[in-house]
């Protein structure tokens, strides 16, 4: 149901209908109460996907009361109830677990508001974890020596934080998918900087990254866009790619400083040349390859997750050469996050039952794989590295930061 931003709003409408004053007064059942009033908006089957885990369920209805949709309390079992009875977890593929040579540790910790939806993890140069609350609008800090966790809360209501990275001197930037802005938290001091869309259409910033300048670069995925903001002007230039609707999505740098974009709209990823801002798309060969996110390793491969179709892809920019390989759970465990450690790529299977951590090394094109500790859907969106070489995750739907510790 949160797959992607559309599906995230219909799900807050869909939602935002349960909660209507109507039905605070209703007896009816939570049969009615759900479908009562929202089948006079759109059909409520039309809106739960795959379904939940009733964990998953309880954790969807407290985002929206996160979000600022009222339920009362008197509603909330029979309405969850009903959910968990009518929308079970269902069509989810089988997880595949692969062994091999590495050992890994994995270690979490719950967000403190309940209910935040981690959507970005940061691993800082400090050693903390941070993580983007979507739908608690704050960004969230983890100890991981202590495990103490502390929360910032931002400045425009329900901005939605979901992008997340650090500059040189230590400050935590943010996108406000939901507010139109791109944040900037002084961690020292709990001050909170926003920089506001130039143009009304961009109304969702979404992904976020550095260039080696210092200068800021983030995908408006709704909007096709792709943005560049100079932190010491706050000037904000908007690019255009060159196809309609591609949904510009994951970013990454290669290591002459040309800016890679997934578009999860087509099967494209696109090139944005820093100094001409000229932007360059190279087709995948599957028309139905949707790429989510993306990793670059040294040797300036750009690595992809096929969302889609449950491929791991390799693009080489100078040729244009696509080779793929089906992921562990297969065509439906929808492959998202991921990230380069030394040459070899980790990601996850976002729609596996359970969600898994992945491991494939180019050099032996050989997979590895573990299960994530939850209940099974876990939703990892995006993931980050630490600077001794451990991948960090943010769980969405178990509200959770996620350390995976590597061995050998």
């Amino acid at each position: 149901m949160f797959a992607t931003p559309r599906l995230r709003l219909a799900a807050a409408a869909a939602l935002a209908c349960i909660a209507s004053p109507a039905w605070a007064q209703s007896d009816s059942s939570g049969k009615q109460m759900v479908e009562g009033t929202c089948n006079s908006c759109h059909p409520v089957s039309a809106r739960v996907g795959n379904g939940y885990t009733p964990e998953g369920w309880q954790t969807v209805l407290r985002m929206m009361t996160n979000h600022g949709v009222v339920i009362p309390q008197e509603n909330m079992k029979p309405m969850l109830d009903y959910l968990v009875g009518a929308y079970p977890e269902k069509n989810k593929a089988e997880a595949k677990m692969i062994a091999g040579p590495v050992k890994v540790s994995i270690k979490e910790w719950s967000a403190a508001t309940p209910g935040s939806r981690p959507h970005d993890p940061l691993a800082a140069r400090d050693g903390s974890l941070w993580y983007t609350g979507q739908m608690a609008n704050v960004l969230g800090r983890v100890d991981p020596k202590t495990g103490q966790i502390k929360e910032y809360p931002l400045k425009t209501p329900h901005s939605g934080p979901h992008g997340l990275k650090e500059d040189a001197a230590g400050n935590i930037w943010y996108t406000g998918n939901t507010g139109a802005l791109i944040g900037k938290l002084n961690p020292k001091t709990g001050e909170v900087t926003e920089y506001k869309m130039p143009d009304p259409q961009a109304s969702d910033p979404h992904t976020l990254i550095f260039d080696k300048a210092g200068v800021l670069w983030f995908t408006v995925q709704n909007a096709n866009r792709i943005g560049r903001l100079d932190p010491k002007t706050g000037d904000i230039k908007l690019l255009t790619p060159p196809t309609a609707k591609s949904r510009p999505y994951g970013m990454a740098l290669d290591s002459k400083g040309n800016l890679f974009v997934v578009q999860f709209g087509v099967n494209s990823v696109a090139r944005v040349d820093p100094k001409s801002l000229q932007i360059r798309e190279y087709k995948l060969p599957d028309p139905g390859a949707r790429p989510r996110r993306i990793a670059i390793t040294a040797d300036d491969i750009v690595w992809y997750t096929d969302y889609a179709r449950g491929y791991l892809g390799r693009l080489d920019p100078k040729t244009g050469e696509v080779k793929e390989w089906q992921s562990p759970s297969g065509p439906k465990s929808a492959p998202y996050g991921i990230s380069q450690i030394k040459g070899v790529l980790w990601y996850s299977e976002s729609e596996s039952s359970p969600n898994t951590v992945v491991r494939f090394d180019p050099k032996t094109e050989k997979f590895e794989s573990w299960k994530i500790p939850g209940s099974g859907g876990n939703i990892v969106r995006n993931t980050d590295v630490t600077r001794d070489g451990n991948f960090v995750l943010a769980n969405s739907l178990t509200n959770e930061v996620t350390l995976v510790r590597i061995g050998k």
